[in-house]
């Protein structure tokens, strides 16, 4: 009989192998079904062996319930960013710096990496296994995005090292395909756009759903290897093969140069090889190689002095505004967009760029039929940067008075730069609401895309969000691209989303300023919809990071009858409006908020976490007036000065344990 301990072993290594194949060296030699079927394999064996389940498993990339936000932990050294270079004058001036701090006579070098644009990232390991992910931050303190990060393909959970404890530096990307895919499903769902691959790998790295962040297909690229926060070896270019050697995706258009005109000859090529590259760069990284010479020039206040960022200059283009249209939002928001003549900027072709609102159309000076300087630095999505000239036949913009598309009047409220439809029953903002509605990360009804839901209002079979609910297999059947089965696969999924928790539905109901982070502090705090829809903006603020602004647009949207018959209608088709909390609500904790900071002399921040919330207590990461208790331990930072800014009670350990003791 096979030892099903040795079983599963040797099914994880397989897994590794295929997934470091195809993730870190694009060099697949199975197909995705097999590896699918390998991992199912494994899934079913861990599955009747419980007890030989480990954290660093491929099964355990993506699992747990969604997060209630993230914790903040400080770096064991900081993390700080580089001076840039934004021509070559500049950069000699660096070259003249360290070669006037070192020795006279004293060789060195330089190695010099692509600079990626992405979100930096420190991860951690403990006797080779993957234990925790830390975001940059401030550089001094950075969020825990562990469960996130675990379900980068890229990143091993497990490396072939001696190093008892060891923290990897890098670059979390999004390439360029996955960043496509991602904005197309955002356009056929109706949710804005992300700007460019940085933002929208900094947004996935933070959702506070694990299974989000994985579909997004994130990659790592780490750059320096750290013990206690000091590097490993005697030169960077050692660090990065030893990264390379143990399993990491490091970059590998990577050089050593001897000279500075070496290394001004690796930036012009990859300047002009840059749309080559499947991910964004936007210049050239230059290290100096010896860590002793590192040590040596030492840092300014901000950033090193054995190192410097060359940025390629922005790619920009010249064309015509040839008209500007006026696109209407799910909240209304009236938007700009310029329509132009269509021109090639750094390999794509551009028609179309947005104007933002009408105070971004005056600061420009820009009127329909201008020549504009048009730019992509990095983003995808392309801004005008400037008048470059006034047009022969110029025409001003104004922006209408009434709704482009029903026609309903146009306001602009004081202190806003949006003007804003204000009929909530908009076929624009409808189809927007819906697709918001149906989109992923809220009621996530698959196959509600934006086709279909053009065609469901345009023949007036939806006329509020709460139609979907109502929507019969024939009707649905007859419209453009679907049949019988297709319209039985988008009902399903309709009837399926009923399921979706309280969270969901706070943020399918397009509460601005609401996203899923708040509708997730909301149903903690309140448990019922209910209870929401019926509190005061002061009691609103319970709720945590629920301030005066956003406690006074839910309330003033609960106050609105077509909103209050839409949830009605909702409650009718039995959508979920209760909610159970992910912490007790009993105990001697109860009501209490607290803030973790620093390092405390036997608990874990997990520990300590945990107890409060099992005696039905709350963890925040951030320290405002509804906190009752911060825990501080050793080097406890800016957490500990706000509260003593704030008069708030600061406990050490100890003093915790005796309030969990008291009776």
């Amino acid at each position: 009989m096979k030892d099903p301990a040795v079983e599963i072993e040797k099914l994880r290594e397989e897994l590794r192998r295929n997934e470091h194949l195809y993730y870190v060296l694009d060099k697949p030699e199975i197909s995705d079904s097999e590896y699918d079927a390998l991992m199912r394999e494994l899934q079913a064996l861990e599955a009747k062996h419980p007890e030989l389940a480990s954290p660093d498993s491929p099964t355990q990339r993506v699992g747990g319930r969604p997060r209630e936000g993230f914790v903040k932990i400080r770096h064991s050294a900081q993390m700080l960013s580089l001076d840039n270079a934004l021509n070559e004058g500049e950069l000699r001036d660096f070259d003249r710096r360290v070669h006037e701090f070192l020795l006279a006579g004293e060789p060195y070098r330089y190695v010099t990496e692509l600079k990626m644009d992405g979100l930096s990232m420190a991860a951690h390991y403990r006797n080779g296994r993957f234990v925790q992910a830390v975001t940059r931050g401030d550089g001094l303190v950075g969020e825990d995005v562990t469960e996130n990060a675990r379900t980068i393909r890229s990143l091993p959970l497990r490396v072939d090292t001696t190093l008892p404890a060891f923290e990897v530096r890098g670059e979390t990307v999004m390439n360029r395909r996955a960043f496509e895919r991602l904005n197309t499903e955002r356009d056929e769902r109706g949710l804005s756009r992300f700007a460019n691959p940085r933002n929208a790998a900094a947004g996935s790295l933070r959702v506070l759903e694990p299974q989000i962040t994985a579909s997004r297909r994130l990659d790592y690229y780490p750059y320096f290897l750290l013990v206690d926060g000091q590097p490993v070896f005697d030169s960077h270019w050692q660090t990065l093969q030893e990264l390379t050697r143990m399993g990491f995706k490091v970059n590998r258009h990577r050089d050593v140069c001897v000279t500075l005109d070496e290394a001004l000859a690796f930036c012009a090529n990859w300047e002009a090889r840059r749309e080559e590259l499947p991910y964004e760069i936007d210049g050239v990284v230059f290290k100096v190689d010896s860590v002793e010479q590192q040590r040596r020039l030492g840092y300014t206040a901000k950033a090193p002095r054995w190192a410097i960022a060359y940025k390629y200059p922005a790619r920009q283009a010249v064309t015509s505004v040839e008209g500007i249209d006026v696109q209407v939002g799910r909240t209304g928001a009236l938007t700009p967009v310029a329509n132009l003549k269509p021109v090639e900027v750094g390999g794509v072709t551009v028609s179309r760029a947005t104007l933002h609102n009408e105070d971004e159309i005056g600061r420009l000076g820009l009127e329909i039929g201008d020549n504009v300087v048009i730019e992509r630095s990095g983003d995808v999505i392309p801004k005008v940067v400037r008048v470059h000239s006034q047009g022969s036949y110029r025409k001003p913009f104004r922006m209408p008075s009434k709704c482009p598309v029903c026609g309903s009047t146009v306001v602009r409220e004081e202190g806003e730069s949006a003007s804003r439809c204000i009929n909530v029953s908009c076929p624009a903002r409808l189809k927007e609401s819906i697709r918001h509605f149906a989109s992923r990360g809220v009621m996530n009804i698959d196959g509600l895309g934006e086709a279909l839901v053009d065609q469901l209002v345009d023949r007036g079979l939806v006329t509020s969000v709460a139609d979907i609910y109502q929507i019969g297999e024939e009707p649905l059947a007859t419209l453009e691209r679907m049949g019988k089965k297709s319209a039985a696969n988008v009902l399903r999924n309709i009837e399926k989303s009923k399921k979706s928790g309280l969270p969901r539905v706070i943020t399918a109901l397009g509460i601005r300023f609401v996203g899923e982070r708040t509708a997730v502090f909301l149903a903690e705090e309140f448990a019922s919809l209910d209870v929401i829809a019926g509190a005061t903006p002061e009691d609103l603020q319970r709720a945590e990071e629920v301030g005066p602004k956003v406690a006074e647009s839910i309330f003033q949207f609960f106050r609105e009858p077509r909103n209050k018959e839409l949830v009605e209608r909702l409650r009718a088709a039995g959508l979920q409006f209760t909610y159970q909390p992910t912490w007790p609500k009993a105990g001697k904790l109860k009501g209490l908020n607290f803030v973790l900071t620093g390092t405390l002399p036997h608990l874990t921040r997990e520990d300590a976490k945990h107890l409060i919330e099992t005696a039905g207590g709350k963890v925040s990461g951030s320290v405002s007036r509804k906190t009752d208790f911060v825990v501080a331990g050793e080097d406890a930072g800016s957490k500990l000065n706000k509260a003593q800014e704030l008069g708030l009670r600061v406990l050490t350990e100890e003093e915790l344990l005796e309030l969990l003791r008291a009776e």
